[in-house]
């Protein structure tokens, strides 16, 4: 289940996003606009900036734009960052892979199959999404 921090980090982003240039964004301006908590984004931005995803400006005209272009940023990025990895189980982890502890063997497991499957159907879809083309998306229907 996508936490709530995910969504706010997305609507976040999203926001910059629609902007289409690179001026920073004060964050009060993104929560406002975004209808997210202030207190939690300045959280969600300050691990949003670790990977490059978003940036920080200093300064009376300081704030936040995205780190790298919009195109560039998808969907699975910001969840491996605000919700970890995409898998259901740490034994069909890409990025963070670990043996259940319970595990009798992985290469005829059932239940691993069937995980895996869906990590990678998840991982292809959240891949496969921008933020630019969610922002696009949005602004044709009026949402931003």
């Amino acid at each position: 289940m996508l936490s709530q921090k995910s969504r706010y980090a997305l609507k976040a982003l999203l926001v910059l996003a629609s902007r289409g240039d690179t001026d920073p964004m004060q964050i009060s301006d993104i929560a406002e606009t975004a209808g997210v908590p202030r207190k939690f984004l300045e959280q969600i931005l300050l691990e949003l900036k670790k990977p490059g995803i978003v940036r920080s400006h200093r300064g009376r005209l300081g704030g936040y734009s995205l780190g790298r272009p919009a195109k560039d940023i998808s969907f699975a990025d910001v969840l491996r960052v605000t919700d970890g990895p995409l898998a259901l189980s740490p034994c069909v982890s890409v990025m963070a892979y670990r043996k259940c502890d319970d595990c009798f063997d992985e290469a005829v497991c059932g239940i691993r199959k069937a995980l895996m499957a869906a990590r990678d159907a998840t991982a292809e879809v959240l891949e496969s999404r921008s933020l630019a083309a969610a922002a696009a998306q949005m602004r044709r229907s009026g949402a931003l």
